[in-house]
């Protein structure tokens, strides 16, 4: 992310601290007199509402688009792998190749030269003593069989490094295919942030400010709905595991969001959470959509801490559920490592990295840092 998107999308994050919570969540510019300058009147005022749900909308789809680049990457770097593997393999095989075709070409030597050993005791066949010439069909029986095994391995390497070359040439076909797709995946990335360093751009502080207070309010309205559902039924603890990768999360609050970063300094939400689970000993899928797909599913209203909460109908959001309805997340470009209402995004579902861990008896909660819920980078110097 440039410096300068940082910088501009870090004021709208800032924008939801104390210093312009004063702003009612409802509050909304008020129209002035037409032509009072920087104060256009109500015909060229967009409504707070409407620049929430713009600047949502562009949100969404810039993490949207970070997952499908950090699919595309992953993807990648599995083909590379595999064009190396096959690669040394061929390289391998290509030796033996080498061999084969030289122990070969010695067989047709002595063969064409009458030179063999085989010829030798063919003549000796003819000798006068049957015990001699009967040892010494043993001897040329092994000898036949040797000259069989090699041309059956000279047969078997050709085989294998045609097949191999084939297979190593469609490996690199595919890598130079992803590879094009990984570059148009950034594209579209950076394309979306642009989009949202423009908004923002266009953004005076009052509106900024006034966004941010609207966005509070929601979220608690949609948090009330949701607690008042009933779907939470109880407090559970996490398994060791699931503890250790919530600790992990949560020593994590105020560092930086950026797209395609898994820490150790900045994250994106899918980011932060392989990192947590793979910090507990527990390797997961890198993408939310991949977390979704290939983690055990486990009900809302069984939700235990360290659990990974999803979000939106496409999976592109993942948070580590928290306890108590609240989640630790990397929510946005521009904003940090924060504590969240379960609801602050459309709840899809959730799964469970370790279905077979067995929960604590005894779990003391994991002490916040100051600041947790706000998302502000204040007294963070790490760098993304």
């Amino acid at each position: 992310m440039s410096e300068r998107l940082l910088r501009l999308v870090c004021t709208a994050a800032i924008a939801t601290g104390a210093v312009l919570a004063p702003v009612p969540a409802t509050a909304e510019p008020q129209p002035s007199e037409p032509g009072t300058p920087g104060r256009p009147g109500a015909h060229g005022e967009r409504s707070i509402t409407g620049l929430l749900t713009g600047l949502q909308r562009l949100y969404r789809a810039a993490e949207k688009a970070t997952e499908t680049y950090n699919a595309t990457e992953e993807k990648l770097k599995k083909r590379r792998a595999e064009v190396a593997r096959l690669n040394g393999q061929l390289a391998r095989t290509r030796l033996s190749l080498q061999d084969s075709r030289a122990a070969a070409g010695r067989l047709a030597r002595q063969q064409y030269q009458g030179s063999s050993e085989i010829s030798t005791y063919v003549r000796l066949l003819l000798a006068r003593d049957p015990q001699h010439a009967f040892d010494q069909g043993q001897v040329i029986g092994q000898l036949a069989q040797q000259r069989a095994e090699t041309v059956d391995r000279l047969v078997s390497d050709e085989k294998k490094a045609a097949g191999l070359a084939r297979k190593a040439r469609k490996a690199l076909d595919d890598q130079l295919t992803l590879a094009d797709r990984h570059k148009k995946n950034r594209d579209a990335v950076h394309k979306r942030l642009k989009e949202v360093e423009e908004l923002l751009a266009s953004l005076r502080a009052d509106q900024i400010a006034a966004v941010a207070a609207l966005e509070r309010a929601k979220e608690a309205e949609k948090q009330k709905e949701f607690m008042a559902s009933g779907t939470l039924k109880g407090a559970r603890t996490p398994s060791r595991a699931g503890e250790a990768a919530l600790r992990y999360a949560v020593r994590q609050i105020g560092k930086p969001y950026v797209w395609g970063a898994v820490g150790p300094d900045s994250f994106d939400c899918s980011g932060l959470t392989s990192r947590a689970w793979s910090q507990a000993g527990k390797l997961i899928p890198r993408t939310s959509q991949e977390q979704w797909a290939r983690l055990r599913r486990v009900p809302l209203s069984n939700l235990r801490p360290g659990d990974l909460v999803i979000y939106f109908p496409e999976a592109t959001h993942v948070a580590l559920y928290l306890g108590n309805g609240m989640v630790v997340q990397a929510p946005r470009p521009g904003a940090n490592v924060k504590v969240s209402p379960i609801a602050a995004n459309p709840v899809l579902g959730a799964v469970r990295p370790d279905p077979a861990g067995e929960p604590q008896r005894r779990y003391t909660p994991p002490r916040l840092p100051r600041g947790a819920m706000t998302g502000s980078d204040a007294g963070y110097t790490g760098q993304g």
